[in-house]
């Protein structure tokens, strides 16, 4: 292990939440909680003043209310967010080459890489300027924890905790280690973490005192074997610039569970064409197909069927996921879909089936259209004919859906957010990141005009941006 803290790990603070604050003033100092906000819908990011009434992520979301009824509920904007942890990993690679990414708040730099530190002063040094930048470029805060390890620097960046830094000297990780509780060490869930209780290990002193032999019988050697040498503070895992993808995948949940098997059809050819836009996206191709169905009752099936190569086609991913999905029972209903693509690849096969497949998927789609077309001419002719005593049904417009937290643009009052909406109202607040006291209020009609969704303002504008609105 290294005798420098020239391992960094950044963990940026209640991410989704302080974007959202940032961007909405009349939310700042308040209880704020992210994520999906339909009867299924479960935390993604609580803000700090709402963890103090007990809320924290991946909780329900109708557990959340309960305990925080006053906070503020948004739908989460991961455009906005992965905007902001573009700029937050741009300014991690100009101190390292080696950046490891772990999800879009939260990374690993080796800072001994690139050259920018090699002793504790330089390091901390590093790290302060660090958390100004990141303040300067987002206006979000970030912590810091740097170590001589992976685990020692995630360790140190979450006791930092809001918005702080701590650096662990080489040397005095046992001590530190000791007396903390044993699910401080990565890998130790809710069942092993019981599983040692059971044995009379509750802190991380008390793993290194019982030995590698004891968890060995407890765990297993595999995990026994590393957990052991993590209570030594041992850990020589590099920090890796690029963490190869093993897959791509989308699944949705449901508010209300799907009876109709036409509509789960429905509903897995479009996650298919869903993944394969990202499999494109990410210039990636594969060639297992995985479909993922959680029925009513929370049983999770999970089914998967190999191709003779790897494809992008959405017409193959389609095909093969609706043929997994009839060797599934569906008739209690499905509370999730999901389709993936694994055994990934950076080429196409070409594939003439697949081709001839999709030109038949298009002429039919064609005689459909044409056949549409004739039965509108057709119910034209009649509808111009007397009807008698009997009326046409009226149209009734579709209501548009506005939910809480998403950006808007009114053709007056300018650029603001949805506070709620129902009963064919939506209330607005005008204010933008800028904005010095909180905006003002307006309520509309779903369907006003003059009403458009917008997209989300930078948190920290530039003069060009400014001088423009």
């Amino acid at each position: 292990m290294r005798t420098a803290p020239t391992i960094l790990h950044l963990d940026m603070d209640a991410f989704y939440a302080s974007a959202e604050q940032a961007a909405k003033p009349s939310l700042r100092g308040k209880a704020v909680v992210v994520g999906g906000l339909g009867p299924r819908g479960v935390v993604a990011t609580a803000s700090y003043e709402a963890r103090k009434f007990g809320v924290h992520s991946a909780m329900p979301m109708g557990q959340a209310r309960r305990l925080a009824p006053n906070a503020a509920y948004l739908v989460p904007r991961f455009g906005l967010y992965r905007e902001i942890s573009d700029q937050v990993m741009a300014l991690l690679r100009q101190l390292s080459p080696l950046v490891e990414p772990l999800s879009l708040d939260e990374a690993f730099v080796d800072l001994d890489a690139g050259g920018v530190a090699d002793d504790q002063a330089s390091a901390l040094a590093v790290g302060e300027r660090l958390r100004a930048d990141i303040k300067a470029v987002t206006g979000l805060a970030g912590s810091v924890g740097l170590a001589a390890s992976k685990m020692l620097a995630k360790i140190a960046s979450e006791e930092a905790k809001p918005d702080g830094l701590r650096l662990i000297v080489p040397g005095t990780e046992r001590e530190l280690l000791g007396p903390m509780p044993v699910r401080t060490l990565p890998g130790v869930g809710p069942a092993t973490g019981d599983h040692l209780r059971r044995g009379g290990i509750t802190t991380v002193g008390e793993i290194a005192e019982a030995g590698e032999d004891e968890l060995v019988r407890l765990l297993g050697k595999s995990h026994g074997s590393a957990l052991y040498a993590m209570a030594l503070a041992r850990d020589e895992r590099p920090v890796v610039a690029e963490r190869e993808s093993k897959s791509v995948s989308v699944e949705d949940t449901y508010d209300v569970d799907i009876h109709d098997r036409v509509r789960v059809r429905g509903e897995v050819a479009r996650l298919a064409d869903r993944c394969v836009e990202r499999l494109r996206a990410a210039g990636h191709s594969g060639r297992t197909i995985v479909l993922k169905v959680r029925r009513f009752d929370f049983s999770t099936l999970t089914r998967s069927e190999t191709l003779r190569g790897p494809t992008d086609d959405p017409g193959v991913v389609r095909e093969a996921a609706a043929r997994l999905l009839e060797a599934v029972d569906t008739t209690g209903g499905v509370r999730l879909l999901g389709v993936g693509v694994t055994g990934l690849a950076d080429y196409t096969q070409e594939d003439l089936f697949a081709q001839a497949q999709a030109q038949a998927e298009a002429e039919a789609v064609q005689a459909q259209e044409t056949q549409r077309e004739a039965e509108e001419e057709r119910a034209g002719e009649a509808a111009a004919e007397p009807m008698g005593e009997t009326a046409a049904e009226p149209v009734v417009p579709v209501e548009r859906r506005w939910a809480a937290g998403l950006d808007v643009r009114h053709a007056e009052y300018g650029h603001g957010w949805v506070q709620g909406s129902g009963l064919g109202r939506v209330t607005v607040r005008f204010e933008t990141p800028e904005s010095s006291v909180p905006g003002r209020v307006r309520t509309f009609r779903t369907d006003d005009p003059a009403l458009e969704p917008a997209e989300p303002l930078p948190l920290v504008a530039s003069p060009e941006e400014l001088e423009r609105r």
